[in-house]
């Protein structure tokens, strides 16, 4: 099983939060937005934070870094994509999910989240995973191997909360891309909420707020949105 760093906010979690990380990083990049996130009024919750394997990164002449699978262009509508590295990355995310089951975390508990990469691979494991989830957070990202999602995809979580965000400033995985990921999964009639904001590739304050929110919705506090599941207008 992949190595972990873990934040519990009391005593006996009765909820999991397994947050994926970006290209380069590792699981001590996301560490701080625990203690900045207003979990008030929840009960205790896992954050489990996982380093992803060290590999050569194509784009990146090679070089051998933390990465859930290797991107082998910049183009991310491109048909060159790491299949196999991507679908590794997921079934070691179903690990982390079956050790949550195994310290008494069911999956309807358990929150899929991720940042760029980490968010992708967020996507697309939880949009198979076989039992409902409480939710998907996917931030920066894109959903990869979209054209395989009509046929993989789980009735388990057809009905499951997405929370995507994007910086309409990002020159790492363009705005327009994440976007228009979000419109395909509302069109196949995912409960997704799409969230813009005015930064690069990275997370914002408001982001954070807006974060909180959501967690405390699917994980049992605040009552649903008034609109959930449509694309909001930039702020």
């Amino acid at each position: 099983m992949l190595e972990t760093i873990e934040i519990v906010t009391g005593a006996d979690p009765a909820a999991s939060v397994i947050w994926l990380h970006g290209l380069g990083a590792d699981g001590h990049d996301f560490e701080p937005v625990v203690e900045a996130l207003d979990l008030s009024g929840l009960a205790p919750i896992r954050f489990v934070f996982p380093h992803a394997p060290i590999r050569p990164v194509t784009i990146n002449g090679g070089m051998a870094m933390r990465a859930w699978y290797d991107v082998l262009s910049l183009d991310f509508g491109s048909r060159r994509t790491d299949e196999e590295g991507i679908r590794s990355a997921a079934r070691q995310l179903e690990e982390l999910i079956r050790h949550e089951n195994g310290r008494g975390v069911d999956d309807a508990r358990v929150v899929l989240a991720g940042f760029s990469q980490g968010g992708a691979i967020a996507l697309h494991a939880g949009l198979r995973h076989p039992r409902p989830l409480a939710g998907i957070m996917a931030l920066s990202t894109y959903l990869p191997l979209a054209s395989s999602l009509a046929a993989e995809a789980s009735a388990a979580n057809r009905g499951v909360p997405i929370f995507m965000a994007h910086g309409r400033g990002d020159t790492v995985i363009p705005f327009q891309f994440g976007e228009s990921c979000a419109r395909m999964l509302q069109a196949a009639g995912y409960a997704l909420e799409w969230n813009d904001y005015f930064m690069e590739h990275g997370v914002a304050p408001e982001e954070l707020r807006d974060i909180s929110a959501w967690l405390s919705r699917v994980l049992g506090r605040a009552p649903k949105p008034t609109s959930p599941g449509q694309i909001r207008p930039g702020r």
